[in-house]
Formats: C-alpha cells, sequence, structure tokens
C-alpha cells in the first residue's frame, strides 16, 4: 500500500480543524509525507531527513529578513521536506509575501494555519495514520502480526530492530499504550501460560497500569508499565504480582526496570527478559525449585549466568568447562566418585553471604550437615571458602559449572539455548 499523502494529511481532523489554506505547491499534493514534526526556530531544516511536514508557529520568522526567510524556505525544499504548514495570526499576523514566493518558485507546498490547534493533536494524528498505513503495508511480507499492533511492535523491539522515537510512540500509541508520568516499564516473558491472562491480572494486581503484551510461538511478551504509586522496588513488586497470577508449572522472567523515554530501553529490557526466560528454561536453578506455583525469575537473578553465555552458549561453552575444571577440579572429582551435593552447595552459600542459617535452609537440611559439607568443600580444594578474595572466582565457576551443565542437557532434549 502506497505511503500517506500530503493531500490525505490535510483532510486529517485535526489538521482540518486549523483551517489550512494552500498557498503555494498545488501540484506536489501527492506527495509521500514521511512524518510529521513541528519546531519554532527557522534552523528547522538542519533536522529533517526528507519527506517530513514541518509545522511552524512563526515565531522564528517574525524577526528575520526577507533573504532570512528565503533561505529557510529554500533548504527545506532542498531537504527534501513534503511541506511546510505555519500558523498566522498570532506571532504572525500573515504569511510573509517572500516566503509564498519562493515556496511557489521551488514548488513546495506551503500552508497558513488560520485556527490555533494544539501541533500534538496534529502530530499525533498524522503520524498514526502513517504508521498504520507503513505496518498495512508491510504486514502479509514481514510480520505474521496481521492488524496485532502490540504483536508487531514488540516483535520489532524485542528483535533489535531499527527503530526512532517518534515511530515508537505513535505505534505504541496505535495499541493503546500510554505509560503514565513517572512509570517504570519492565519487559516480561513467559513460558507456559496460556494466553495472555496471567499478564492482564499482573496488571490488575499493581493497580493497572498501561500494557502491550501479544502470544507468540513459545511464548507471551509483554512491557509493562508499572504505576510511580507502586512503593518499592518495581522488579520485586512484578514478580510478585506474577507469583499470585501466572499458572503452576508456568516459567516467568521479569527484565530490568526503565523509564517511559527512549525506545532503546523498551528495547533493552525485553530482550533481557527473553535471555533470562531461555537461561531459565535450559539452566538448571541455583536453588531448589518452589513444588508449586510458577517459577518466576529476574535478568537482575541471572545476571551471571547471563554475563557467562554472552555471545552464546556455544561460543563461550570450552572456555567455561576449562574455567570449572581449574577452580573446581578436585570438587567434581570428588563428586564423580560420591554422589553428594557439594557444588551446588557452594554456590548457595555464596550467593547469599556465606549466611549459614539461610543457605542450610534453602537446601533443606540442618546446620550440621552443611557444617560438614562445607569442611568437605574446604578440604578438598585447599582453601577457606569465606576468603573475600575467592568469593567471586568460586561463585562463578559454581555458575558456570551450572550453565555448561544445564545447556548440554539442553541440546540433548532439543531445547533452544541463548543466542
Amino acid at each position: 500500500m502506497p505511503a500517506l499523502t500530503l493531500r490525505e494529511v490535510l483532510a486529517l481532523d485535526p489538521v482540518r480543524a486549523a483551517r489550512p489554506e494552500l498557498l503555494a505547491g498545488e501540484g506536489a499534493l501527492d506527495r509521500p509525507v514521511r512524518w510529521v514534526h513541528s519546531s519554532e526556530v527557522y534552523e528547522g531544516a538542519n533536522f529533517l531527513d526528507g519527506g517530513e511536514l514541518l509545522l511552524t508557529n512563526g515565531f522564528g520568522l517574525t524577526d528575520a529578513g526577507d533573504e532570512v526567510r528565503r533561505r529557510y524556505v529554500r533548504e527545506l525544499a532542498a531537504r527534501g521536506a513534503a511541506g511546510l504548514a505555519v500558523e498566522v495570526g498570532r506571532a504572525l499576523p500573515g504569511m510573509p509575501p517572500e516566503v509564498t514566493d519562493e515556496a511557489r518558485r521551488l514548488g513546495l507546498p506551503l500552508l497558513a494555519l488560520h485556527r490555533v490547534v494544539p501541533f500534538v493533536r496534529i502530530t499525533e494524528a498524522a503520524n498514526r495514520a502513517i504508521v498504520a498505513r507503513g505496518l498495512s503495508g508491510r504486514r502479509t511480507v514481514v510480520r505474521p502480526w496481521g492488524g496485532d499492533h502490540a504483536a508487531a511492535l514488540l516483535a520489532d523491539l524485542a528483535d533489535g530492530q531499527a527503530l526512532n522515537q517518534p515511530e515508537v510512540e505513535a505505534r505504541a500509541a496505535l495499541a493503546g499504550f500510554h505509560p503514565g508520568p513517572g512509570a517504570r516499564l519492565l519487559g516480561v516473558s513467559l513460558h507456559g501460560s496460556r494466553g495472555v491472562g496471567a499478564v492482564d491480572r499482573a496488571v490488575r494486581a499493581l493497580g493497572g497500569g498501561g500494557v502491550l503484551r501479544a502470544v507468540f510461538p513459545g511464548d507471551v511478551l509483554a512491557l509493562l508499565a508499572v504505576p510511580a504509586a507502586v512503593p518499592g522496588d518495581p522488579v520485586r513488586a512484578v514478580q510478585e504480582a506474577f507469583r499470585g497470577a501466572a499458572e503452576p508449572g508456568a516459567t516467568v522472567a521479569v527484565g530490568h526496570a526503565v523509564g517511559p523515554g527512549g525506545w532503546l530501553h523498551w528495547s533493552e529490557t525485553l530482550r533481557a527478559a527473553r535471555t533470562t526466560l531461555e537461561l531459565a528454561l535450559t539452566v538448571p536453578p541455583a536453588e531448589p525449585a518452589v513444588p508449586e506455583g510458577p517459577s518466576v525469575t529476574s535478568a537482575r537473578a541471572l545476571a551471571l549466568e547471563r554475563e557467562l553465555t554472552r555471545g552464546g552458549v556455544a561460543a563461550n561453552r570450552d572456555r567455561l568447562a576449562a574455567r570449572v575444571q581449574h577452580t573446581l577440579g578436585p570438587l567434581l572429582a570428588w563428586e564423580a566418585a560420591h554422589p553428594s551435593d557439594l557444588v551446588r552447595t557452594l554456590e548457595v552459600h555464596l550467593r547469599h553471604g556465606c549466611s549459614p542459617t539461610r543457605t542450610a535452609a534453602l537446601l533443606h537440611i540442618g546446620r550440621q550437615s552443611l557444617y560438614q559439607r562445607l569442611e568437605r568443600i574446604e578440604s578438598l580444594l585447599g582453601l577457606e571458602i569465606d576468603d573475600p578474595d575467592l568469593l567471586g572466582d568460586l561463585l562463578t565457576a559454581a555458575c558456570a559449572h551450572r550453565v555448561v551443565r544445564g545447556t548440554g542437557t539442553a541440546r540433548a532434549r532439543g531445547l533452544r539455548t541463548v543466542a
């Protein structure tokens, strides 16, 4: 389907409400409009890439000389602008004749807007229409999501497609996503959940913030806006909401919290959620799973796993295996000959600040049994576990052991691994 034309933009209700009068460029009304921008400065041409309709209230033209005004129009035409719309009657009593003359000479569509309409209403309506036209034109070629604007936008963000902020905002508005002031956005990826019901229940539990959500092959992807009124840590708040909302047996991964501005941040939290979900499905957890209810984790909880597998598991597997053998070799040899749980005990102990009480509770063993395991570990490795200089190396090796062991099992079962 062809792109939206200037003629079609002029037919939009907010534009018609501004009572536009075409003063030049009558023969160019069918040129495509790539985007609609507003600018109060006459150097606005420097920010254009071509195909834009530029809106201005005329402040930048009031005190400019005749030649400056002509040069402004020439620069717009040279940058390939689709047209110029100038609000007249307030800052600018009427359209300067040299602006009209230069626009006619160059064939640049020039509009005088005779009634004040907030430019945000015009740009929002026009850019929504432009995005909707673009999506409808490519849906059968590029995306299988049909008219689902939320799914199309989530897919592009999660896949790291090259986008821009105005496009993302317009497409989000098309999908009904309006993050409120002060909202914090978090990507969420679910596996084993039936439809988007769990997402909707979690959103209600969080106070009804905005959400983009869609079902994809293999998982559900969502971008949640946690209202500013929700106190405390937004990641923990979202995790708690899904513990009560997701079905038993489902796996939920939560990305990091970002602000509502900046589409790259939206992309990053969605990608973090997807990567975390894949690790949660392929790597055994460090701690025993909850027997009932969903498994809910976060990107920061698996931060070490994500860092160890950066660039792909296959590319890191040999390096990780070598590190594990170098640091934990005697422990692995003992476990091979004597069935035990020493490596996991070591990792859980390190992850929880070497707290015997917390470690014993998580492993469901008595403190005396824990002390015996810790003594065995120290004897085999010839070191003290709580030595601050060793904590990072030991935790990394124990985590790498779980990653290597888990991804090997996943390949045997035919599961994906993180790319």
